[in-house]
């Protein structure tokens, strides 16, 4: 497996760290008045989810995973877990549903998601970067209100809030960021 500079840690990247897998998820570089720079890292386990923050100097070496990613077709929910199927093999796999954490609304029936896989063992899923949602609920526009930057609340069909342009409507269908949460354009 390649090893990685601390230094070279990004967001995203698989490492195998106290024998186990992690998930960068926040990486910040740290460069104190005094002693070497380090990366604070803030790390995910892919088996059992829980958190851990780590630092890494520059000159500690670290193993990135690379994982096999494949496509599969997201097919229901049930008992807290998600079905998808491998469209090829038509094979299922299970993963539980806080794996998608505060995204778990933007998943659709039928919908193709990223599976991430170490060997034969499922451990990650990351949703489409876009996804359509329509609006359910939005305050109309205010007579005179045109400022570009001037974003108003709104409520997807999903449940979840965002803030879109006061000139989006209600039944409206918008492309939303599934990473950063946010309004994209109107779809």
């Amino acid at each position: 497996m390649p090893k990685i500079n601390g230094n070279e840690i990004r967001p995203g990247n698989v490492l195998e760290h106290n024998g186990g897998l992690w998930a960068a998820v926040k990486v910040d570089h740290v460069k104190p008045g005094k002693g070497g720079a380090f990366a604070q890292v803030e790390m995910r386990n892919l088996r059992n989810g829980s958190k851990l923050n780590e630092r890494f100097r520059s000159a500690d070496k670290v193993e990135r995973v690379r994982l096999d990613q494949k496509d599969q077709q997201f097919l229901y929910e049930q008992d807290g877990m998600l079905v998808f199927m491998d469209s090829e093999t038509y094979e299922q796999i299970e993963l539980p549903v806080e794996i998608l954490g505060e995204r778990r609304p933007f998943l659709q029936d039928g919908m193709m998601v990223h599976i991430e896989y170490y060997d034969q063992e499922a451990l990650n899923a990351t949703l489409p970067q876009k996804v359509t949602c329509r609006i359910a609920e939005t305050e109309p526009v205010v007579k005179g209100q045109t400022a570009a930057n001037s974003f108003k609340p709104a409520i997807l069909d999903n449940g979840v809030r965002i803030l879109v342009p006061p000139f989006v409507g209600p039944d409206e269908d918008v492309i939303v960021n599934t990473e950063l949460m946010e309004y994209v354009e109107r779809a």
